[in-house]
């Protein structure tokens, strides 16, 4: 046999799959949720309650969620897409039935241990979803009119779905998500570009109904756009929150004021501080450095999900792999951009570091398919 022939056959069984899990994942993974540990216990004053404990208790319930979605077979996965998509449709349908209202939005289940938000759990629904369709799909097939159609279906459902919550954030990252899969799939660049074009419209349109009996958004989602393009109309009120973050974020300097040092944290005048705006805290008490960290440690993550995507030969977990990796991108990048001011603040967590139960068990479910398609992949042998 040649040195350079590939045995397709040849996947890890048994306890050996242990020895095949991408571990250097795993311990960034562990780093990311112990700066969120550290960051709670700052906003709370030096204390493990009421969050950090929490957290850690869901992140090891999470961890292990991880290992053992990563050890069974990724097929199995694949031949379960079509019955995860459905569930998590099925889930955001109670919720508008018997779903519990936060912030004036319905968008929880009370499972009696925790509160559920279906929303996150569509997420991982619909990348597999996509996943599955295009590992079906003729690659031929991709870019033809009448094939876009179903994905543009899969996407659409849960989207309009998470809309009626309201839940603008969610459900931008579930368009976004979707987008992502099929350009990894191959669809035609134009069909993008006519994508944006519309989207121009659609923001145009946006703009203009406000007021009229079509309007397309709520009137606090309005508000939020108004504090987005001019924070200082309402210091006080509708802008006080990106005011507030923005004034955190400049305190902190080069290498911040210290471990529980932070002004804004402590005399409570950030919002939201162990939630959406934890990242202001991080830059606030560990300055430039200590943000630039944390995003290094998440593209990290990124990076290390692309590679094992790129050197997996099956179609399935390849677009899983690279899905996961771009709903996890989309979480931090649009945090970030929210709480610097340069996006509209849309309530998305920042992801293993923000307080709260549904995003962090779902995007430690998300890393063990990746795990599942990185152990079970063809190898040399």
């Amino acid at each position: 046999m040649s040195f350079l022939e590939y045995r397709v056959s040849y996947t890890p069984t048994g306890l050996r799959k242990v020895l095949y899990f991408n571990w250097f994942l795993v311990l960034l993974l562990i780093a990311v949720a112990g700066v969120g540990f550290l960051m709670l216990y700052s906003v709370a004053g030096g204390s493990l309650t009421p969050w950090a404990k929490p957290q850690m208790q869901r992140f090891a319930l999470g961890m292990g969620l991880m290992f053992v979605v990563g050890f069974i077979p990724v097929w199995f996965w694949r031949s379960v897409s079509g019955l995860a998509y459905l569930a998590a449709l099925a889930l955001l349908v109670l919720v508008e039935v018997a779903g519990e209202t936060g912030m004036g939005a319905q968008r929880w289940l009370n499972l009696g241990f925790m509160r559920l938000q279906p929303s996150e759990l569509a997420k991982i629904g619909l990348v597999m979803a996509l996943a599955a369709y295009y590992d079906w799909l003729d690659i031929s097939r991709v870019s033809r009119p009448l094939w876009l159609l179903p994905p543009l279906g899969l996407i659409a459902l849960p989207t309009a779905l998470v809309l009626r919550q309201p839940d603008l954030g969610t459900a931008l990252l579930l368009v976004a998500g979707g987008g992502a899969m099929m350009f990894f799939a191959g669809v035609n660049l134009l069909y993008f570009l006519a994508v944006a074009v519309a989207g121009v419209g659609l923001v145009a349109a946006v703009f203009l109904s406000r007021g009229t009996e079509w309007q397309l958004l709520k009137d606090y989602q309005y508000g939020r756009i108004d504090t987005f393009l001019d924070p200082s109309r309402d210091p006080l009120g509708a802008g006080y929150h990106i005011t507030q973050s923005k004034i955190a974020l400049g305190s902190g300097g080069w290498t911040g004021r210290g471990f529980m040092q932070g002004t804004q944290t402590r005399l409570n005048f950030l919002p939201e501080k162990h939630t959406d705006f934890i990242f202001t805290t991080l830059a606030e008490e560990f300055g430039f450095i200590g943000g630039a960290s944390l995003l290094a440690l998440y593209m990290a993550i990124v990076a290390f999900c692309v590679i094992s995507a790129l050197r997996n030969r099956d179609r399935y977990a390849s677009l899983l792999t690279l899905g996961i990796a771009m709903t996890f991108f989309f979480y931090f990048a649009v945090n970030m951009a929210m709480v610097m001011g340069l996006a509209p603040v849309v309530g998305v967590p920042l992801p293993l570091v923000s307080y709260g139960g549904s995003a962090m068990l779902v995007l430690l479910l998300g890393f063990g398919l990746v795990q599942s398609a990185h152990v079970h992949r063809a190898r040399r042998k």
